[in-house]
Protein backbone atom coordinates (compact mmCIF):
# COMPACT_ATOMS: atom_id res chain seq x y z
CA UNK A 1 0.00 0.00 0.00
CA UNK A 2 1.36 3.31 -1.18
CA UNK A 3 0.74 6.08 1.18
CA UNK A 4 -1.07 9.58 -0.34
CA UNK A 5 2.44 10.95 -1.43
CA UNK A 6 5.56 8.95 -2.85
CA UNK A 7 8.86 10.26 -4.09
CA UNK A 8 11.17 8.82 -6.20
CA UNK A 9 14.74 10.54 -6.85
CA UNK A 10 17.85 9.82 -8.70
CA UNK A 11 19.75 10.82 -11.50
CA UNK A 12 19.78 10.41 -15.30
CA UNK A 13 19.11 7.33 -16.45
CA UNK A 14 19.26 5.46 -12.97
CA UNK A 15 15.73 3.59 -13.29
CA UNK A 16 13.61 5.84 -11.01
CA UNK A 17 11.14 5.59 -14.12
CA UNK A 18 10.46 2.51 -14.15
CA UNK A 19 10.35 1.31 -10.29
CA UNK A 20 7.90 4.64 -10.07
CA UNK A 21 5.86 2.32 -12.78
CA UNK A 22 6.33 -0.67 -10.81
CA UNK A 23 4.96 0.33 -7.67
CA UNK A 24 1.86 2.71 -9.23
CA UNK A 25 1.32 -0.50 -11.36
CA UNK A 26 1.51 -2.48 -7.93
CA UNK A 27 -1.55 -0.85 -6.24
CA UNK A 28 -3.99 -2.18 -8.16
CA UNK A 29 -5.47 0.61 -8.83
CA UNK A 30 -6.38 2.19 -12.20
CA UNK A 31 -3.15 3.67 -13.24
CA UNK A 32 -2.59 7.11 -14.87
CA UNK A 33 0.77 8.65 -16.15
CA UNK A 34 0.67 12.39 -15.50
CA UNK A 35 3.12 13.42 -18.37
CA UNK A 36 4.83 16.86 -17.55
CA UNK A 37 7.54 16.49 -20.99
CA UNK A 38 7.41 17.93 -24.26
CA UNK A 39 8.47 16.73 -27.42
CA UNK A 40 10.11 20.09 -28.73
CA UNK A 41 13.06 17.45 -30.49
CA UNK A 42 13.42 13.90 -32.01
CA UNK A 43 15.27 12.76 -29.23
CA UNK A 44 12.52 13.96 -26.32
CA UNK A 45 10.14 12.02 -29.13
CA UNK A 46 12.12 9.03 -28.83
CA UNK A 47 12.55 8.84 -25.05
CA UNK A 48 8.54 9.67 -24.69
CA UNK A 49 7.82 7.07 -27.49
CA UNK A 50 9.94 4.27 -24.85
CA UNK A 51 8.25 5.22 -21.77
CA UNK A 52 5.07 4.44 -23.31
CA UNK A 53 6.54 1.31 -24.46
CA UNK A 54 7.39 0.39 -21.41
CA UNK A 55 4.43 0.94 -19.62
CA UNK A 56 1.97 -1.07 -22.37
CA UNK A 57 -1.63 -0.98 -22.49
CA UNK A 58 -3.80 -0.27 -19.14
CA UNK A 59 -2.05 3.26 -18.45
CA UNK A 60 -4.42 6.37 -19.02
CA UNK A 61 -2.01 9.06 -20.35
CA UNK A 62 -2.97 13.10 -19.11
CA UNK A 63 -0.19 15.62 -20.67
CA UNK A 64 -0.26 18.19 -17.84
CA UNK A 65 2.95 19.97 -18.50
CA UNK A 66 2.42 23.36 -16.99
CA UNK A 67 -0.57 22.62 -14.98
CA UNK A 68 -0.13 18.83 -12.82
CA UNK A 69 -2.18 20.42 -9.85
CA UNK A 70 -5.21 20.78 -11.76
CA UNK A 71 -5.04 17.51 -12.85
CA UNK A 72 -4.12 15.98 -9.88
CA UNK A 73 -7.64 17.57 -8.03
CA UNK A 74 -9.81 15.76 -10.57
CA UNK A 75 -8.16 12.11 -9.99
CA UNK A 76 -10.63 9.91 -9.01
CA UNK A 77 -10.13 7.57 -5.87
CA UNK A 78 -10.13 4.63 -7.76
CA UNK A 79 -6.57 5.49 -9.42
CA UNK A 80 -3.02 5.51 -8.91
CA UNK A 81 -1.00 8.69 -10.36
CA UNK A 82 2.79 8.48 -11.65
CA UNK A 83 3.98 12.62 -12.05
CA UNK A 84 6.57 12.01 -14.32
CA UNK A 85 8.35 13.90 -13.88
CA UNK A 86 9.08 16.89 -11.35
CA UNK A 87 12.51 18.27 -13.44
CA UNK A 88 10.56 18.36 -16.71
CA UNK A 89 7.92 20.69 -14.74
CA UNK A 90 10.13 22.84 -13.34
CA UNK A 91 12.39 23.09 -16.60
CA UNK A 92 8.80 24.35 -18.77
CA UNK A 93 7.99 26.68 -15.65
CA UNK A 94 11.49 28.21 -16.01
CA UNK A 95 11.08 28.19 -19.72
CA UNK A 96 8.20 29.77 -19.84
CA UNK A 97 8.97 32.55 -16.97
CA UNK A 98 6.08 31.91 -15.08
CA UNK A 99 6.25 32.78 -11.15
CA UNK A 100 7.61 29.49 -9.59
CA UNK A 101 5.92 30.24 -6.16
CA UNK A 102 2.62 30.42 -8.12
CA UNK A 103 3.09 27.20 -9.74
CA UNK A 104 4.36 25.30 -6.81
CA UNK A 105 1.44 26.45 -4.63
CA UNK A 106 -1.05 25.21 -7.30
CA UNK A 107 0.85 21.88 -7.57
CA UNK A 108 1.15 21.20 -3.68
CA UNK A 109 -2.84 22.55 -3.96
CA UNK A 110 -3.67 19.58 -6.42
CA UNK A 111 -1.18 17.24 -4.36
CA UNK A 112 -3.48 17.72 -1.54
CA UNK A 113 -6.79 17.19 -3.42
CA UNK A 114 -5.72 14.63 -4.75
CA UNK A 115 -7.93 11.46 -3.59
CA UNK A 116 -5.77 8.40 -5.41
CA UNK A 117 -2.24 7.79 -4.55
CA UNK A 118 0.51 9.87 -5.90
CA UNK A 119 4.02 8.97 -7.06
CA UNK A 120 5.96 11.91 -7.92
CA UNK A 121 9.39 11.28 -10.08
CA UNK A 122 12.30 14.02 -9.77
CA UNK A 123 15.77 14.41 -10.25
CA UNK A 124 18.24 14.54 -8.23
CA UNK A 125 20.92 16.92 -9.44
CA UNK A 126 22.81 18.39 -6.73
CA UNK A 127 25.53 15.62 -7.01
CA UNK A 128 27.16 17.45 -9.79
CA UNK A 129 29.61 19.97 -10.61
CA UNK A 130 28.86 23.81 -10.24
CA UNK A 131 26.99 24.80 -13.47
CA UNK A 132 29.14 27.40 -15.32
CA UNK A 133 26.09 29.52 -16.47
CA UNK A 134 23.29 31.42 -14.16
CA UNK A 135 20.39 30.01 -15.38
CA UNK A 136 21.39 26.45 -14.99
CA UNK A 137 22.80 27.26 -10.88
CA UNK A 138 18.95 28.90 -10.62
CA UNK A 139 17.22 26.03 -12.29
CA UNK A 140 19.68 23.38 -9.75
CA UNK A 141 18.47 25.41 -6.57
CA UNK A 142 14.71 25.69 -7.65
CA UNK A 143 14.90 21.62 -8.17
CA UNK A 144 16.42 21.07 -4.82
CA UNK A 145 14.77 23.31 -3.28
CA UNK A 146 11.38 21.76 -4.93
CA UNK A 147 12.72 18.12 -3.81
CA UNK A 148 13.25 19.19 -0.35
CA UNK A 149 9.48 20.57 -0.14
CA UNK A 150 7.80 17.45 -2.29
CA UNK A 151 10.06 15.13 0.49
CA UNK A 152 8.70 16.91 3.70
CA UNK A 153 5.15 16.26 2.19
CA UNK A 154 6.08 12.27 1.28
CA UNK A 155 5.02 9.59 3.17
CA UNK A 156 7.86 7.23 1.01
CA UNK A 157 10.52 8.95 -0.15
CA UNK A 158 13.09 6.80 -2.38
CA UNK A 159 16.48 6.97 -3.93
CA UNK A 160 17.37 5.03 -7.19
CA UNK A 161 20.80 4.32 -8.11
CA UNK A 162 21.56 1.97 -11.32
CA UNK A 163 18.08 0.78 -11.11
CA UNK A 164 18.35 -0.28 -7.17
CA UNK A 165 15.56 1.57 -5.02
CA UNK A 166 16.46 2.61 -1.27
CA UNK A 167 14.05 4.16 1.08
CA UNK A 168 15.13 7.20 2.36
CA UNK A 169 11.95 7.84 4.55
CA UNK A 170 9.21 5.67 5.09
CA UNK A 171 9.44 1.44 3.75
CA UNK A 172 9.06 -0.03 0.40
CA UNK A 173 6.00 -1.79 -0.19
Amino acid sequence: MLPGLTLILGGAASGKSAFAESLVAGTGRRPVYLATAQAHDDEMRIKIDRHKDRRGNGWHTVEAPLDPGRALAAMGGDQAVLVDCATMWLSNQMLAENDLPQAEAELMAGLALCPAPVVIVSNEVGLSVVPENALARRFRQAQGELNQKLAAKAGLVVNVMAGLPLALKGELP
